[in-house]
C-alpha cells in the first residue's frame, strides 16, 4: 500500500499499524519503511521537527512510497498547508473541540475558496510538472485528515465532529483526555466510554478510528473492545530502548 491507497484504507476501516515518529532523522525513516508498517506520524507536535526536517523526511518518506502523515502544532491554516505542500499524505490535528473547528481544519486541508493555498510548485504536486486538474483530483482522492479528540467537550459532540465533510477520521487521544478528565493514568472508566462513543460515531458517519497504543497487543484488544483501526503504536523511541534494554538484560544474564 502506497500514498494512493492509504485514504482508501482509512476509510474502509482496514487495521492500519504505524507509529510516532520522534526522531528528525532520514535513516529512521528509511528503516521504518522496511518494517511492514502502513505508515508512520511524524509528531510535529512534541517533538523537535522544523520545517528543514519536515520536509526531508517527508521527502525520502514520498521517494519510497511509504504513507506518512505528520501531526501537525496545532490547527492553524500554516501548519496544515506547509505538512501537505511538503507532500505528506495527511494531517492528524490535535485539540479539535468544536465543529467549527473541525470544519475550519477541513477547509484548510482541503482547496476551495478560503481553503488550502494552491501551488503547482511543491514537491506534492510534482514541482510544476502536473496539471491543475490532476492535482486537484489528487487531493480529494489522497488528502486524510484525521481531527484528535482530546477533551471531554470534544466527546460531547464527536458524532458532529465526525460528520464534518473533509475530516476522513477521529484520532482519540487517551492520555490528553484522561488528565482532561481528571485522571493520572489511561485505565478509567470514562475514556473507556469516550472510546465507545467515539468509535460509534466513526462507524456511523463512515470513517476512519485512530487511537495511540502501547502495544500491537493492546491494538488487538481495542479493535475489538472499540473499533479502532488506524493505531500509532508507541514510537522509535520506545522500539529502540526497549530492543536495547533486552539485549542488555540477556548480556547481564550470563553466568547468572
Amino acid at each position: 500500500m502506497g500514498f494512493a491507497d492509504f485514504r482508501k484504507q482509512v476509510l474502509s476501516g482496514a487495521p492500519l499499524a504505524g507509529t510516532f515518529v520522534k526522531t528528525p532523522s532520514i535513516p529512521v525513516i528509511e528503516v521504518l519503511a522496511q518494517s511492514g508498517l502502513d505508515f508512520v506520524c511524524l509528531d510535529a507536535e512534541h517533538a523537535p521537527f522544523d520545517r528543514a526536517a519536515l520536509d526531508a523526511c517527508v521527502a525520502v518518506a514520498r521517494a519510497l512510497d511509504f504513507p506518512m502523515m505528520v501531526r501537525v502544532g496545532d490547527a492553524s491554516p500554516r501548519e496544515i498547508l506547509q505538512a501537505l505542500d511538503y507532500g505528506a499524505v495527511g494531517v492528524v490535528v490535535p485539540h479539535v473541540e468544536t465543529v467549527e473547528q473541525a470544519q475550519a481544519v477541513a477547509r484548510a486541508a482541503r482547496f476551495g475558496l478560503g481553503g488550502r493555498g494552491y501551488a503547482g510548485s511543491t514537491r506534492w504536486a510534482g514541482y510544476a510538472t502536473r496539471t491543475m486538474p490532476e492535482l486537484l483530483v489528487q487531493s480529494r482522492e489522497e488528502t486524510v485528515v484525521l481531527a484528535q479528540i482530546e477533551e471531554p467537550a470534544a466527546v460531547e459532540v464527536c458524532e458532529d465532529i465526525a460528520a464534518v465533510e473533509g475530516v476522513d477520521g477521529l484520532f482519540l487521544g487517551p492520555a490528553d483526555l484522561s488528565v482532561g478528565y481528571g485522571h493520572s493514568n489511561t485505565d478509567n472508566a470514562e475514556v473507556k466510554e469516550a472510546l465507545t462513543r467515539v468509535g460509534a460515531a466513526c462507524r456511523a458517519a463512515g470513517k476512519g478510528y485512530a487511537s495511540f497504543v502501547g502495544t500491537g497487543a493492546a491494538a488487538q484488544d481495542w479493535a475489538t473492545a472499540y473499533g479502532v483501526n488506524i493505531f500509532c503504536i508507541a514510537s522509535e523511541h520506545t522500539w529502540l530502548r526497549q530492543g536495547a534494554a533486552e539485549a542488555a538484560r540477556l548480556v547481564h544474564d550470563i553466568g547468572d
